[in-house]
């Protein structure tokens, strides 16, 4: 199963223990094994790491955890490859330009029907590997070009409603538990995963997490993996997996969560 994990802080955090349980998912004793990334929001670009190999194992991973780039927002995916060979060019998550930022996506699932039916066309952006997530991604893109083609960033619920339409979409094809990042907003959609207890595909397929992170010395890290520093801040975490003791809640199937500056935004439905 792939791995999915995502951050909105409301200050400039590094990822630490979350990352790195994150990594031992991908060792080469388990199924999540194929490749890993992480892209760290520096404005409306990203600094984006990703190599096609186990996680657990990369020097990368373990020099990220002390020498990452601080950001409010990151989204990071350690793969199980089904679809796509082994490959930097399959290996999540994506990345493209539109409206002038860069936008990420990260997926969860299996997508059979993605390469038929108009709505899933495909725009200006194309895939580079071979996985459907990648053409999942390539396709919202299209969707979503119409609301970005002036230069301001377009109103969160009309971007919200349209992640919504293209979630429900998404379902009808498979699994479908995805991060998007646009650099203004983490939009975090869960749906079904493999529970190996039940050997079936059944919710949560995400997990949140919002922290309030009391004032401590500059370094520390909370449990949640976050590093504090010296003002006091607000994060969340949504991850396949809780990834501490803390109390994680699971997404209803179906559920769209919207994400800015470490808090849950509000937004209504269209």
């Amino acid at each position: 199963m792939c791995e999915l994990l995502a951050m909105s802080s409301s200050q400039p955090t590094r990822l630490t223990f979350s990352l790195r349980a994150l990594a031992a998912r991908g060792s080469l004793t388990s199924s999540t094994h194929d490749g890993w990334g992480v892209a760290f929001y520096q404005g409306p670009d990203v600094a984006l790491f990703r190599e096609p190999a186990a996680a657990a194992d990369s020097a990368l991973v373990r020099h990220l955890e002390s020498h990452g780039p601080p950001t409010q927002l990151a989204v990071s995916h350690i793969r199980h490859a089904t679809r796509g060979g082994v490959s930097l060019a399959n290996t999540q998550p994506f990345v493209r330009e539109l409206g002038g930022r860069t936008h990420v996506f990260a997926h969860n699932g299996d997508l059979p029907g993605i390469y038929r039916g108009d709505a899933w066309a495909l725009g200006r952006h194309r895939p580079v590997g071979q996985t459907d997530s990648e053409h999942a991604f390539c396709a919202l893109l299209s969707r979503l070009s119409a609301l970005w083609h002036g230069s301001n960033v377009p109103p969160l619920d009309a971007r919200r409603s349209a992640l919504a339409t293209f979630a429900a979409d998404l379902r009808a094809l498979g699994p479908a538990n995805f991060l998007y990042a646009d650099g203004d907003a983490l939009f975090a959609h869960g749906h079904r995963r493999l529970q190996p207890a039940l050997g079936r595909a059944e919710p949560p397929g995400l997990w949140c997490l919002r922290r309030e992170c009391a004032s401590v010395a500059a370094g520390a890290d909370d449990l949640a993996g976050v590093s504090v520093g010296t003002s006091a801040r607000s994060a969340v975490l949504l991850a396949s997996v809780p990834l501490s003791a803390e109390a994680w809640r699971p997404l209803a199937e179906g559920e769209l969560l919207v994400a800015r500056s470490g808090e849950f935004v509000a937004v209504a439905q269209q």
